[in-house]
């Protein structure tokens, strides 16, 4: 007997906060203990060789509010432009981070190691970035982009020379604000809405 499919309706669809920080960041949450060890408190350790850079920014929803409860992921190459695991690699890069927007203010804060440049598909380079995983309330699948840093040659990065809309461009540069500081703010809609990565 064939089931008639009009009598089900389809439920909501689920997002990811407030649930992706208990499972992602205990700690956070207000779960101390759950975990000996959060994974991804910091991408380096204190013997990092390189430049150690601090980025800070917020999350802004289409409304132009911050969003207090993004979640972030971050991956990244060490200041030679090599991965961890890679033969190499500095030993004080694990490469990934996960930090949290501040439940007041909204804003987050990454400290690492400025990343080198990364050999590219097909030869060349891509220029220093850090790629980004972004998560919150109202965000059904995990948003991917990058930064990249305004005092750095990024003219021959391949994936920036793939967005046809240049101005947009401008969405994935983390600006300079001081020595070693830098400003990303990601905007998930309307003026100056961030680049985002189909990956």
């Amino acid at each position: 007997m064939v089931q008639s499919l009009n009598t089900l309706q389809e439920s909501p669809s689920q997002t990811a906060g407030p649930y992706v920080h208990i499972g992602l960041m205990p700690t956070y949450a207000g779960n101390a203990g759950y975990y000996d060890e959060e994974i991804g408190t910091s991408p380096i350790t204190d013997n990092v060789k390189g430049e150690v850079i601090e980025i800070t920014g917020s999350v802004f929803d289409g409304t132009g509010w911050a969003m207090r409860d993004a979640l972030i992921e971050s991956w990244q190459a060490d200041a030679n432009g090599k991965f961890a695991g890679q033969e190499g690699a500095d030993p004080a890069v694990s490469g990934l981070c996960r930090f949290a927007a501040d439940a007041d203010s909204g804003e987050f804060t990454l400290r690492t190691v400025k990343p080198g440049k990364v050999p590219a598909r097909g030869g060349g380079k891509d220029a220093p970035h850090i790629s980004l995983w972004v998560v919150a309330r109202g965000i059904n699948i995990g948003l991917q982009t990058r930064i990249y840093f305004e005092d750095e040659d990024n003219s021959a990065d391949p994936l920036l020379g793939r967005i046809e809309q240049r101005p947009r461009v401008d969405t994935l540069i983390a600006k300079k604000t001081g020595e070693g500081k830098y400003r990303f703010d990601i905007r998930l809609q309307g003026a100056g809405e961030t680049v985002f990565l189909d990956i």
